[in-house]
């Protein structure tokens, strides 16, 4: 039997009166993509928040590598994620960031690749600035860099296609195929199923993990 990356049981979320949430089930099997689809508001950011516990559900199970999310440090060591906004250190410039992560993981930023990744994002040319000086669609391809540059087992992503022209979009769906081919497990929400299929992923919509 295929090892869980991710089991989610019977989840429920409520903002006050409003059930967003009911009795959800997901399974995520070590090595695989689930693309979860869905209108707005329909819950799919609620449930990436929840099994990156960056949210508290009302009621339900969730279990990460076989243990609760968010527990320990080797929780943050094996997922990344982009479910949460980043936060940008004043003065530091993009290359700077990218080496910030680096070290924080151990890695040695040439080592890393850190100028061959930026440029794979096209953010070669913007190393030496400052990222709130950035425009929409850079900051998201900073954050997917600094993201995929950083070691992990599992990535939790919330629309990782957004504001990414096509060139973009092809790029980072050939580096979550990849990823997956190396072990890695994706779980990610996007609107875009075309991307979600060429970055090898499967496509649940929201409105069938509700139970019945």
């Amino acid at each position: 039997m295929d090892q869980s990356a991710i089991e989610v049981r019977d989840l429920s979320v409520s903002y006050g009166a409003t059930a967003v949430l009911v009795g959800v089930d997901l399974t995520v099997s070590v090595g695989a993509g689930v693309c979860l689809t869905g209108e707005n508001g329909i819950g799919k950011s609620t449930l990436l928040r929840c099994v990156t516990s960056l949210q508290r559900p009302d009621a339900g199970v969730i279990e990460v590598f076989g243990g609760p999310p968010g527990s320990t440090p080797e929780f943050w060591r094996a997922v990344a994620t982009t479910v949460e906004p980043p936060t940008w250190y004043a003065g530091l410039t993009t290359r700077e960031h990218a080496e910030l992560v680096c070290r924080a993981h151990g890695f040695s930023p040439r080592e890393a690749g850190i100028d061959e990744a930026l440029e794979r994002f096209g953010l070669g040319s913007h190393a030496d600035a400052l990222p709130p000086s950035l425009s929409s669609g850079q900051k998201q391809r900073l954050t997917l860099a600094l993201t995929l540059l950083r070691p992990s087992r599992l990535l939790i992503l919330d629309e990782p296609e957004q504001r990414l022209d096509a060139e973009g979009r092809a790029s980072v769906a050939a580096m979550l195929s990849a990823y997956r081919k190396d072990g890695g497990t994706v779980l990610m929400a996007s609107h875009d199923e075309v991307f979600a299929a060429a970055a090898g992923t499967s496509v649940v919509g929201m409105a069938d993990l509700v139970a019945p």
